[in-house]
Formats: C-alpha cells, structure tokens, sequence
C-alpha cells in the first residue's frame, strides 16, 4: 500500500510538472505552438543576441522582456525570412538606436555589411551563400519608397544603371514586367539586358530602359565607384575637383583620396568638393588630417635634375557635401571639419547614426546588425542628433531627373572660396611690394 502511494505521489508530480511546462511555454509565448518553427528559432536567437550585447544594459528605456513577449507571437505566425524581418525590425526599432536591424539576403546591404565585416565573419557566412561566394547581382540603385511608390535616390558612379542611363528621381514601374525587387529582379541575370519601366516626370508616360545586371563584389565595389566618381568640373577659368566616398569602413578609401589629392587626377585642381552622403560610416577623425595637419615639403631631384614638389597636406577649398545618408564615421569628420573650420558643410542634416555596430550571423544566415558600444565625440553624442550643414540646400528626390542641388551649391561654393582666397592673395602681394 505504501509503494502504491508513493507511486501515485511520484505519477502527480511528473503530471504537475508536465502542466507546469506547457504553462510557461504557453504564458511566455502567447498563441506558439510547442514545436518551434525556423521563424521562431531566429527570432529567439536575434532577442538573445540583443539581450546579451546591445550597449545599453536598459535598453534605452525599453523592457525588452515586454518586447518578447509582444513580438514573439507575430514571429510564430511569419512563413518566411522577409516576413519574419518585418517583425523582428519592429521590435528592433522600440530600442530607437542606429546601427540596429535585421538583413535578409533580400537586400543589397546584406551583401555590404558583410563585405565590410568579412574578415570577421566570412567563415561563418560562407555556408549560406550561393557558392560561397560574397556578391549579389544589381544595376547599382539606391531606392528610396515614398508614399507608396519606389524612386531612385541615389546611383553607384560606374554601375550598369549609370551607364544605361537611370536617373536619381526615377520612379520604378517594374523590372521585365513584374515589380520591383533590390535582389530578386536581377538573380540570374548578370550580363543580361533587363527592361526596367520608369516614369521620369510627374504624370509622364511610362519608358523602358534596358539595363545589363552585373555582379557586385562588396570587397571592392565601393572602391570602384569611388575611382569612377572623380571630376574635374571647370567653372570661370578654375578646376573644381569632386571626388565620392560612398564607404570608409576600410582605409584604403582614405588612401584612395590621399593618392588623388597629392600624385594624381585632383592634384592640380583649385578647390575639392568632398561627398560624403550615402553608404557607409567607418570613417577614424585622423583621416581630416590630409586637410589640418602641416607636413613638410618634399622636393626631390633626379637625374635630369628637374625639381619635383610634393607636398601631402591638401592646402586649397574643401566644402564637404553631406545628406542624411551620411552616417556614423561620416558624421565625425562632419564635426571635425566643423569643428577645425576645415571648410563649409553643404547638403542636409546628417543621419544622427553614431554608434558602433557589429554583425552577427544568425542560424538561417541572415544578420543582425547591433549597437554594441556607444559613442561621444569630444564628450557630445551625436546619435540621434546629426550634423546641421552650414548651407542648408532642398533636395526632393521624386521625379529629380538626375538633378543635383546638393552637387551644385557646393560647386558654387567651393569656387566662391577660391576666387576670394585668389582675390586675398593678390591685395596682400601688391601690400608686400
């Protein structure tokens, strides 16, 4: 009798231990189901992850145990990756903090996240990627949905879309007939002519464009539309040079510039304007040095014993072109350039974006990019507060017809500056004689 009760006891116990889990799995994850599906799985691992690195032990504010169980049962009806990064970018976005969302390989910046972390997390990656390999197929778009609608902001220099003609303020229609997607429109296409449907003005009709996809290596596509992006514009018997950064979350963007400043296409050029709107922080402030720091002239003689200078510090005009796609490293220099009356600041207000991010690679291969460290720049915090221009200029993107307001004012600004220092320079030559 005694060993049937303590049997019973013991057959209670599992029972109410049984019940007692399938409460808190019921009570902590409202309407998910026992058996997790790949979405929840991935939703878990990005809370945890956050849970565990994003900078802030408050989280800025937010109960992120609130979070999960707000989010999670969006998560568990989810079918797929995008939908699930709909869900999972919501609840990102409660912690209000740049640096923080969820990439899918849906997305062009998948690819150049991890084209900039590569060396971080390559190994990790390379299991999901279509034959190991890190790039995407693209026209080199930047597309921006305004009131429903997709337009062009902004076009890679050098990118099959610049050479075919696409314009910054175009709408897209579609791509070979169905809508538009940054990714998926162009898989499987590269060096094949696509039909991209555009409306160029208000209540135009619609015109086809052909464009040929090509392969994008995120190591080294930035660097190329860099090098591409370099001008000469000539405007009342001056040379204005203009040269793009898109990313400087590598220094061989600085050395980039560096070379075309003192050996190269810009050396002889009266004036810079420095655009750094679009793409990618990663910017060190040491990089203003080129235009703060004096260095010593080098003069060297060779054999035909001609006298060649060099002199690596960049001593004429500079106007930095900024929008509110400059973000984070991008937006230091903005201060500093400021901050050491380097030059005027042209465009629109910066992205308030400075923090320091991470990637880390989830179980299905997608990222999350994450806030793991703040940031003060001379004891200011700058995120989500942003650079103020000193020329504030509008830009309204739809139906911009390749229009750049940003480009011109500081063309007109840079050459403003050169003609007064030209002007100065000769007063204080005639006052010296």
């Amino acid at each position: 009798m005694k060993t049937l009760k303590i049997a019973r006891a013991n057959k209670w116990v599992v029972t109410f231990l049984a019940m007692l889990t399938i409460f808190f799995s019921v009570s902590i994850y409202p309407g998910v189901s026992q058996t997790s599906s790949p979405q929840v799985e991935v939703f878990e691992q990005v809370w945890e992850t956050v849970n565990d690195n994003f900078f802030d032990p408050n989280f800025n504010g937010v109960d992120w145990e609130q979070m999960r169980s707000k989010y999670a049962p969006l998560a568990a009806k989810t079918r797929s990756t995008e939908e699930l990064a709909v869900v999972i970018n919501q609840m990102l976005s409660e912690l209000e903090t740049s640096h923080t969302y969820f990439y899918t390989q849906a997305e062009p910046a998948y690819y150049q996240i991890a084209g900039i972390f590569r060396e971080y997390i390559l190994k990790d990656l390379k299991q999901y990627l279509p034959d190991g390999k890190l790039e995407y197929t693209g026209i080199g778009i930047y597309t921006e949905e305004i009131d429903g609608q997709t337009f062009i902001k902004a076009i890679l220099e050098g990118s099959s879309a610049a050479k075919a003609g696409l314009q910054v303020g175009d709408r897209i229609l579609s791509v070979d007939g169905k809508p538009f997607e940054p990714i998926e429109s162009f898989v499987g296409k590269a060096g094949e002519e696509v039909e991209v449907q555009i409306v160029r003005q208000q209540d135009a009709s619609p015109q086809a464009i052909a464009v040929v996809p090509q392969n994008f290596n995120p190591a080294t596509m930035f660097l190329d539309a860099m090098k591409d992006s370099v001008e000469i514009i000539e405007r009342e018997g001056k040379k204005i040079g203009y040269i793009h950064i898109w990313s400087y979350a590598d220094p061989i963007y600085q050395e980039q510039l560096e070379t075309e400043l003192i050996d190269d296409r810009l050396k002889d050029t009266d004036g810079l304007v420095w655009d750094l709107r679009d793409g990618w922080g990663g910017a060190i402030p040491t990089y203003l040095n080129i235009f703060t720091a004096p260095t010593p002239t080098i003069t060297s003689i060779f054999r035909d014993g001609v006298k060649r200078q060099r002199n690596f510090q960049w001593q004429k005009p500079v106007v930095m072109l900024v929008n509110q796609g400059s973000r984070s490293g991008k937006e230091i220099l903005a201060y500093g350039f400021r901050k050491y009356n380097v030059g005027q600041i042209v465009g629109s207000k910066t992205a308030g974006a400075v923090v320091a991010g991470s990637p880390f690679v989830m179980k299905d291969g997608s990222l999350l990019y994450l806030a793991v460290a703040d940031v003060y720049v001379d004891g200011k915090r700058l995120e989500g507060e942003g650079v103020v221009p000193d020329l504030a200029v509008p830009f309204s993107i739809p139906y911009a017809q390749g229009n750049d307001p940003h480009k011109e004012r500081a063309i007109e600004t840079v050459l403003e500056k050169i003609k007064l220092e030209t002007t100065q320079a000769t007063v204080f030559g005639k006052t010296l004689r």
